[in-house]
């Protein structure tokens, strides 16, 4: 079975990989541009990437009526487990875990991590994804432009995941920037439009990475998905 990855709007992703259903930040209820309601996600897996509410989204929920495992920084997962969360697995920066649908590598994520509560969020991350049919996925998450970025490139990325809404991460030129350092195969944009102080004209970010790179960039609007 092939990798597809789906935006469900902001920066929920879902990855289908493997015969297993990873979704990613499932942020939907209060989302303008969810793509699901939180009553129809289904997950194996929930990566969660930072303790902001956007991004912790509907996991509680989700995981305890699907089952699925959270995936996050240690002291996330140790505080989802006092939501009644069954099952986590906590990680760090730099750590690699072979989870059943593939391997999780934390990377950095320059960015804050309180949780909805104001309890201790860690450190916010990326993930780097390698799947069993062989691709290396890249979501940056929420984040800034950091030099590292040529680090995880030398991976050889297939899929970048980067946003693009300034404000809060970086913002178009910084993402283009990023797009040269990591030299991805494709690369997604996301966190941009969900609210007007991170309004961004997506097409015309992709016409730059086209014009500017060798990078195949893809625009999806939320819902749609795309084969790696």
């Amino acid at each position: 079975m092939s990798t597809q990855i789906r935006w469900l709007g902001h920066a929920a992703m879902s990855l289908q990989t493997a015969g297993f259903e990873i979704l990613i930040d499932p942020f939907f209820t209060g989302n303008p541009k969810a793509a699901i309601a939180t009553d129809d996600a289904r997950a194996d897996f929930i990566l969660i990437s930072h303790g902001h509410g956007d991004h912790v989204g509907d996991s509680v929920a989700i995981a305890k009526r699907t089952g699925a495992t959270i995936i996050a920084n240690y002291e996330i997962a140790c505080w989802l487990e006092g939501q009644g969360v069954k099952r986590v697995h906590g990680q760090q920066h730099g750590g690699g875990f072979n989870h059943p649908f593939g391997r999780v590598k934390l990377t950095l994520a320059f960015h804050g991590s309180a949780l909805p509560d104001g309890s201790n969020g860690g450190n916010p991350c990326g993930f780097l994804i390698y799947t069993k049919d062989g691709k290396k996925i890249y979501h940056a998450a929420d984040t800034g432009l950091f030099g590292d970025m040529r680090l995880i490139g030398e991976e050889g990325i297939d899929l970048a995941v980067l946003p693009i809404g300034d404000n809060y991460t970086m913002g178009p030129d910084d993402a283009l920037r990023a797009v040269k350092m990591i030299e991805p195969k494709k690369v997604i944009p996301i966190h941009y439009d969900t609210f007007p102080i991170i309004a961004q004209d997506a097409q015309a970010w992709a016409a730059r990475v086209r014009a500017e790179t060798k990078t195949e960039a893809i625009v999806l609007q939320p819902g749609e998905s795309t084969p790696l």
